[in-house]
């Protein structure tokens, strides 16, 4: 998870990017109030129609009840609709070529994953869309924690353990994910070749069976959302060798990460954002970022977040587009020596 960006830093970005009509209101501190006035000041006219937010996930998914959880409060900061359009399918690819088509004067949202933004781009020989060209990001939206689960009888309780076992035993031992090219196959084969081990990695036609497998011992491990196995978890049919990300997730904090227990410096998180077409006059840009991060900070959305297995992030659109250059370049090197491919 990427950390949040110091006061000065968020200041600086949101000055710059909405003049001299809002220098006041920055003088004093950078509060998510003071840059949605200072947005407002400087966007006059804007919204004049609902606002389409599109969703690259099908409805139901655990990312889409989140868009649905904020749509009405950002609706409210604008004073117009903000209306979901389902667009799933290709790794996120279709909703983001119809985001990245669509006018650029910001009406137009789309809530994309990590895939679709850092890995796609390696994973496709063909894109109809470029994640850096073809948008301008707009904030952090949330973090979906990844764990790596294995099967009770696995003799293995951490990343050291599990390490030492799979260098006993090459090939001997296989993962499960939710399909190739998802992030929880990249997870993998990140962690493969962190650690120098082969593990089989066997693919499933989505998370769920993926945990079946795992729970059965069609496979020894399985690598997933924190959501989709808390149940499996909480009732022992799962056991967790921890969690992926850098930091401990604040769902589960008596988690510990595969960093902490034998792979330091390991990192892998399952996130998502918001980006507008390219071409966004800034003032907009910089005013969604401060109405979208004053709902993604509030207490009430992180408890409805953690309720879908998320957790709210937020940020300056800076950090995201930092962010998504060094994952990129990061899946690009895992994807290259995987081998993994699309199409």
């Amino acid at each position: 998870m990427a950390p949040h960006p110091s006061t000065s830093t968020a200041r600086r970005g949101a000055m710059r990017l909405v003049g001299a009509a809002a220098l006041a209101l920055f003088g004093a501190a950078a509060s998510p109030l003071a840059l949605a006035q200072a947005g407002a000041a400087a966007t006059p006219g804007w919204p004049n129609k609902p606002v389409r937010l599109i969703v690259t996930f099908p409805p139901g998914g655990s990312s889409d009840a989140a868009a649905r959880l904020v749509a009405p409060k950002l609706a409210e900061r604008l004073g117009q609709a903000v209306v979901i359009d389902n667009r799933p399918g290709a790794g996120g690819g279709i909703g983001l070529e119809a985001a990245a088509k669509s006018a650029p004067d910001g009406h137009t949202l789309v809530l994309a994953s990590a895939g679709g933004l850092t890995a796609n781009p390696s994973l496709y020989r063909k894109l109809n869309y470029d994640p850096v060209k073809d948008f301008a990001p707009v904030v952090l939206f949330g973090t979906s924690p990844f764990v790596l689960v294995a099967h009770e009888s696995l003799p293995a309780a951490n990343a050291r353990e599990l390490v030492a076992l799979a260098k006993s035993k090459p090939g001997k031992l296989s993962y499960a994910s939710g399909g190739n090219g998802t992030a929880m196959h990249l997870s993998g084969e990140l962690l493969k070749s962190t650690a120098q081990v082969f593990v089989v990695h066997v693919p499933y036609r989505g998370t769920g069976p993926a945990v079946l497998a795992a729970m059965s011992g069609e496979t020894e491990l399985a690598v997933a959302d924190l959501a989709s196995v808390q149940q499996q978890l909480k009732g022992g049919r799962l056991k967790a060798l921890g969690v992926m990300g850098a930091k401990r997730s604040s769902l589960a904090p008596e988690l510990p990460t595969l960093a902490e227990t034998g792979l330091p410096g390991f990192e892998s998180n399952g996130w998502f954002a918001v980006l507008a077409p390219a071409g966004t006059p800034a003032p907009i840009v910089a005013r969604l970022n401060a109405e979208l991060n004053a709902i993604l900070r509030s207490d009430d959305m992180r408890r409805q977040f953690a309720v879908a297995g998320l957790e709210p992030l937020g940020g300056s659109s800076e950090e995201l587009a930092r962010l998504m250059k060094s994952e990129t370049d990061k899946w690009a090197q895992v994807i290259k020596v995987s081998g993994a491919k699309l199409d």
